[in-house]
């Protein structure tokens, strides 16, 4: 099947006319069409590193759980300590099988009468089925599906974003995982100050209806350009965050995949979630692979599913991959038997038949910038 006839077959954001004016190259991610680049990868990665990108994050699923007895009946889903959290407040969290097996990542925050999750839009149709067979009939789940969400990231985003919007609070109040309500442009958004480069930045949800008109408004800022899907990918990975359907699975726990902090202290105390039993055994007593950091020399990169050896034995495998343009060599995220995970500890990586030296590094590969409250 030819790319165009994929396109074809998929479904198209609110935004699409909007990018392919802007020149974008589409391709289908997730079961939509998306852009993967505007002026280049490279250049798109560095402009968001160094002033902001805008991201078109429409495929994810944005869902909002309300009605009687809401908050137990979420809790019970999601290994997560809901009581905790103030409204506003953006915690991550995860979707898991009986087995403790991951489903999905997702991004929950209290609204005054409910949560309002984000949820990755390759597994946002599955994610609403489980739901809805696991909470009860009294709760409501709808689908935000008039929403759109856009990603603004990188270090002048609050100066971009604060020069259109009004709210209660000016923007720049904002800290990391936190949210509120706001104006960008008249229209109402709610925007968090969160996103998935490492970088400072938000997230702005906003009527589908408006998001051309945003999405211009924004652009006519002199810090913004349109980012696509493969710096968004080089971004996250640069990060060290973890991409649904490759980083984890149902096959891996987040023991395994390193997101231990999506667990929270009073879960781990009582239990009660899913695949507790075997999340409270690994976190007791660790696990047989753990996700590990690895740094290449050179300019080969190693992709995802390349193997990964210790001498000649097979310790793991390579779950996502590519070249780091910020530090100028490949890096790789890999699972990794847990006896070879300690940083330092140098591997091998197989790529087109040749062995490429790796060494366990400490992730994230470059530091992120997130806007933490108290920070300077």
């Amino acid at each position: 099947m030819s790319e165009d006839a994929a396109i074809e077959e998929t479904a198209t954001l609110p935004l699409d006319a909007w990018h392919r004016a802007k020149g974008a190259r589409m391709v289908p991610f997730a079961g939509y069409s998306m852009p993967v680049q505007y002026e280049g990868i490279l250049a798109e990665h560095e402009w968001t590193r160094t002033h902001a990108g805008l991201f078109d994050v429409s495929h994810m699923g944005q869902l909002y759980v309300s009605g009687e007895g809401h908050e137990t009946a979420l809790e019970a889903v999601l290994p997560i300590d809901l009581s905790t959290m103030d409204v506003g407040q953006v915690r991550y969290s995860l979707l898991l099988d009986e087995n403790g097996g991951v489903l999905d990542d997702l991004m929950v925050t209290r609204w005054g009468t409910g949560f309002y999750l984000v949820v990755n839009g390759a597994t946002k149709w599955d994610d609403i089925g489980h739901l809805r067979e696991h909470l009860p009939d009294e709760v409501g789940l709808n689908h935000l599906d008039e929403s759109a969400l856009l990603a603004l990231q990188g270090p002048e985003a609050c100066a971009a974003l604060g020069r259109v919007t009004t709210g209660e609070t000016p923007l720049s109040a904002l800290t990391f995982m936190r949210g509120a309500s706001f104006k960008i442009g008249g229209v109402d958004a709610w925007i968090s100050r969160s996103g998935y480069t490492g970088e400072d930045g938000f997230e702005i949800a906003i009527p589908a209806s408006e998001a051309a008109r945003i999405a211009d408004l924004l652009c006519a800022q002199a810090e913004v350009k349109p980012i696509g899907l493969g710096a968004r990918d080089s971004l996250r990975l640069e990060a060290g965050l973890p991409l649904y359907g490759h980083d984890m699975n149902p096959d891996v726990s987040p023991i395994e995949a390193g997101l231990a902090f999506g667990i929270n202290k009073r879960r781990r105390a009582e239990g009660g979630f899913p695949g507790a039993e075997r999340i409270l055994r690994e976190l007791a007593e660790g696990t047989a692979r753990r996700m590990v950091g690895l740094a290449l020399e050179g300019r080969g990169a190693a992709r995802e599913g390349a193997e990964v050896y210790a001498g000649e034995r097979k310790v793991g495998t390579v779950t996502s991959g590519g070249f780091s343009p910020t530090l100028g060599h490949p890096i790789a995220m890999a699972s990794v038997e847990s006896a070879h995970s300690t940083n330092g500890t140098e591997l091998e990586i197989e790529v087109r038949g040749k062995r490429l030296p790796a060494r366990v590094v400490r992730m994230p590969f470059v530091p992120n910038r997130y806007h933490r409250k108290g920070a300077a």
